[in-house]
Formats: C-alpha cells, structure tokens, sequence
C-alpha cells in the first residue's frame, strides 16, 4: 500500500473520528432534534430588504413559581414584595414608541396558588406593568384531572384577581400557556411531567388562545420546528405533535388545534465552552446567562415573525423569575441595560420602532398580520381578545399619559 492510501485512510479515519466527536456534542445537548432546521434556516436566510420600518414586538414571559425549592411562606412573600416593589421601579424609567413601560407577562403556576402573591402581581398589573396568564406542573395527570384545574383556575384568577379576558366570540375566558418542565403534549422522552398525549386538543377547549413554552433547548422537549409561529395539530395516539406544524402567514386561518409561538433559539459564538464550542442562545435570561447587547441584537436579528409580514418582529424572551440566585440581574442594572439598550438601537422610529407587549398583545397581533393588517401593530394590541379586568386601570393610564 502506496503512502498516498495510508494518506487517505488517515484522512479518512481522521473524518469519522471528528463526526462522532461532534456527535457526541450534539447528543449531550440534544441538538440533533434541532440543529437541522437550524442550519437549513442560516443558509435559506435572505437579507431582509424593506422601505418600511422593522417594529419590533419585546414580550419577556416569565415561570413565575414564588414556591419554588418548596420555600416557606416568608421566602416566598420576599420573593413576591420584590418583584413588586423593584420591578415598578425598573419598569417606570423605560418607554417604547408607544409611551408604554415594559410589560412583563407572569405565567403562575396553578399547583401553587396562594390568593395574597396573587392579590399582589395582579396589583402590578392593574397599575400598567403586565399581565397575568397559566402555567402548570403536573405528572401522569388524567385528562378530568386536567380540565379540572384548568377551569377552576382560569375561574380564580378571572373573578379573584381581574386577570384573563373573555373572547368576545364564545364568551369563555382565554389564556395563554406555558407547560412546567417544558413538557407540553407529553414531549420528554422518558414520559414525565405531563401524560397527556392529547394536551393541545385539551388547551384549546379549555380556551387557550396560544402556547409560549419554547425554545425548551438544551431540553429533549425541543422541537425540531425552530424560530418560528405556527398551528399544531394534534395525534392524541403520541406524544409532541407540536414537533412541526402550519406556519401562521398572511392571508391564512387558524389550522389545527393550538397557536406555537416560539422565542430566538440558535448558536452563540460569542460565547464558546472552552474557546470552541458555541453555546445554546435559547432566550433564557438569568444571572448565568444575562441580556447583554449582543444577546439582544442576536434575539432581534432572529427574525421571528408571521409569513409574509417580516417587517413585524416578535422577541420572546423567558424567565424563571422568583429564584434569588437570579433577581439581581432581572430586576438590576442588567435588565435595566437590556431595555436602554432596547430603546437606543431599535427604537429610532425610522429604521426600528419598538413595542412593549404582554404575551396576550403577541397573539392579538399575530392575528392581525394573519388577517392581513400592516402599518403599526399597536393599533392591534387589543385586535381579536381585550385586556383583562386588571388591566384596564393601566390602559386608562397609558392613554392619559400619551395624550399628555
């Protein structure tokens, strides 16, 4: 055998030895369910080319668990009076193009339900600083069990805490979802923390209006269905029919059984575990992982939008916001850094304007651009369901404050 061969079979050996290296990276972060969409989406990318201005839609949702680590009742009142003391004062010192301060959207978990934390998040909002919306944990739950909880809970929040609307259409309440443990239809591959195969079919005649769960990477729940907003149907005979879906366009109709709308996922290079492997972005905003300029700019430049309305520009971004370790970063000078930073770069009025949005405002908007709608999208915040009760002393608050 000619050195030549030896050259290649080296090569060669060389090849598949640094394919099953990466691999093996990719498995121990289960990117293989989604790095295919990923690069398909990076080498399909066209600049973006528009005469009208990029409006960007800034909605910061949050798994907002004051139990978390099973806290007694004092940890968990500091963790509450916290959040509703500094975040008014975060929030107060920053406007959008509409005169409104950021909107933080508190998805509360149903298993924790305390009516005082309640009393005083839906005070927060009241005053024009968010709104409430559903989360839940729940493991090998049934689907009685589940319709239950979610009606009874959807009930409390309405008639206690002047939280949700009611579709104008069908008079029911309406809420947007996220799934504790990231496990929407069942989609950990193990099968823990849900156990309902039919969970998007159950959401919607429950009257979710929208699921806002992903990006779930490094998670096995991910889906392979990125960066994107659309309608899954879902197959009650398996687990995460969400994987993929119809994309919300222009000109479209609702298709399916629930809305997906998902926050920026991709690859940070900027940031590589030691020097060379580049970590998740999936929008996740902590002391470990703080909104920097940079994270900020990649969020936007992800482009998540409505086909056929690239101009409108949804960031979705989340949170787990009552843990200690990482309070300082969302209610201080980082998150303060993130909406200056937000409302210098993109917020000039010519090149980008900038919306604060509650994950309630996203779907109404996402609605308006399906039916067609353009221009700016803050004539459509309230476009398919209203603002809950709770929101009604901010919204006259905002009206009064942009008319002075």
């Amino acid at each position: 055998m000619g050195i030549l061969q030896w050259v290649a079979i080296a090569a060669v050996l060389v090849g598949v030895a640094a394919a099953f290296v990466v691999w093996r990276l990719l498995r121990a972060r289960n990117m293989e369910i989604w790095i295919g969409s990923y690069l398909r989406r990076q080498m399909s990318r066209a600049p973006r080319v528009t005469d009208r201005p990029v409006h960007v839609m800034f909605c910061f949702v949050d798994h907002f668990e004051p139990m978390w680590h099973g806290a007694d009742l004092e940890t968990q009142r500091a963790r509450v009076d916290r959040w509703c003391r500094d975040y008014r004062t975060l929030a107060s010192v920053h406007r959008d193009a509409d005169g409104r301060p950021p909107q933080h959207s508190f998805f509360y978990p149903e298993e924790e339900y305390a009516e005082e934390h309640l009393d005083k998040i839906a005070a927060l909002c009241a005053d024009g600083y968010g709104e409430l919306e559903i989360h839940l944990h729940h493991d090998n739950d049934t689907e009685a069990n589940f319709r239950e909880s979610i009606s009874r809970f959807c009930k409390t929040l309405h008639e206690r805490h002047g939280a949700l609307s009611r579709d104008p259409a069908t008079g029911e309440l309406s809420f947007g979802f996220i799934h504790g443990n990231w496990c929407l239809d069942n989609s950990r591959s193990d099968g823990r923390w849900c156990g309902l195969n039919n969970e998007l079919i159950l959401l919607r005649e429950l009257g979710c209006y929208a699921d806002f769960t992903l990006p779930s990477a490094p998670s096995d729940t991910q889906t392979r269905t990125i960066n994107s907003i659309y309608y899954a149907t879902d197959d009650p005979q398996h687990p995460k029919s969400h994987d993929d879906g119809v994309a919300v366009h222009v000109g479209g109709s609702a298709t399916g059984d629930l809305m997906i709308v998902q926050g920026p996922l991709g690859l940070n290079w900027r940031d590589r575990r030691a020097g060379l492997v580049p970590r998740i972005e999936n929008a996740d905003v902590r002391r470990g992982c703080p909104p920097t300029a940079q994270r900020v700019d990649d969020w936007v430049r992800t482009g998540v939008h409505v086909e056929g309305r690239p101009e409108w520009v949804f960031v979705k971004v989340h949170t787990h916001g009552t843990q200690e370790t990482d309070m300082d970063t969302l209610l201080g000078p980082a998150t303060d850094a993130m909406h200056a930073h937000l409302e210098r770069a993109y917020n000039d009025g010519e090149r980008y304007v900038l919306h604060y949005v509650s994950a309630r405002e996203v779907y109404n908007i996402i609605k308006a651009a399906e039916a067609g709608k353009e221009g700016d999208p803050n004539a459509y915040r309230d476009f398919v369901l209203p603002p809950p009760k709770s929101s009604w002393a901010g919204a006259a608050q905002d009206s009064a404050r942009a008319a002075a």
